[in-house]
Parts: C-alpha cells; sequence; structure tokens
C-alpha cells in the first residue's frame, strides 16, 4: 500500500512540473494541490490500516470501511478548503494533478514487487 502512495506522490511531481510548464508557478501550485488533496487522506489511510492490522481479524473490516469513508470525507475537505482559500487557483491543473493522483494507484497493481 506504501508503494501506491509514493506512486502518487511521483505521479504528482509530475503533475507539478508539467503543469509548471504550462501554466507558471500558478499552475505548478494548483497541480501540487490538487495531488495532495488526494495523497495525504491516502497515506493516512494506509497507516491507520498498518496500525490494526494486528488486531483480531473481526475488526478489520470495520476500520477498512471506517477508514474509507474518512478518506473520501478528508478528500473532498481538503479540495473545498483549496478552491475556497487558494485564491489564485487554476482549475485545470489542479484537476490534472488530482487526477493523475488518484489514477496512479492502479499503475501499483500493475508492478509485481
Amino acid at each position: 500500500m506504501i508503494r501506491a502512495i509514493l506512486l502518487q506522490a511521483g505521479a504528482t511531481v509530475i503533475a507539478v512540473l508539467v503543469a509548471g510548464l504550462f501554466a507558471g508557478f500558478r499552475g505548478a501550485v494548483s497541480a501540487g494541490l490538487g495531488g495532495l488533496a488526494c495523497t495525504l487522506p491516502n497515506l493516512l489511510f494506509a497507516l491507520r490500516l498498518k496500525c490494526v492490522a494486528n488486531r483480531p481479524a473481526s475488526s478489520y473490516p470495520a476500520n477498512f470501511f471506517l477508514g474509507e469513508f474518512v478518506k473520501i470525507a478528508a478528500t473532498t475537505g481538503l479540495l473545498v478548503l483549496i478552491v475556497k482559500g487558494y485564491a489564485d487557483l487554476h482549475g485545470p491543473a489542479m484537476l490534472i494533478g488530482l487526477v493523475l493522483a488518484l489514477q496512479a494507484s492502479f499503475l501499483a497493481l500493475w508492478k509485481k514487487s
């Protein structure tokens, strides 16, 4: 799971660099914020699952679904905060950063360890 988070962070860095080339500093920051809105809740979710891995098996599904709900709520909340709080937001760059970070986790499924 940590490999998926690292891939998301890498995709966010790539999105920041590309957005910086096309939209300047404003686009780079917006892409970084979009990627961070996805990567940070996923990192916290992965750490939470790692902490509860040694507990009884019956509690794991409840922790997983509760964690998934909190992750989605945190991602949505961060996106709202970004849109409301960053006045110089470049919308397309933020969406590109978000989408690349979301799709990067699928690369972890293709790559075998």
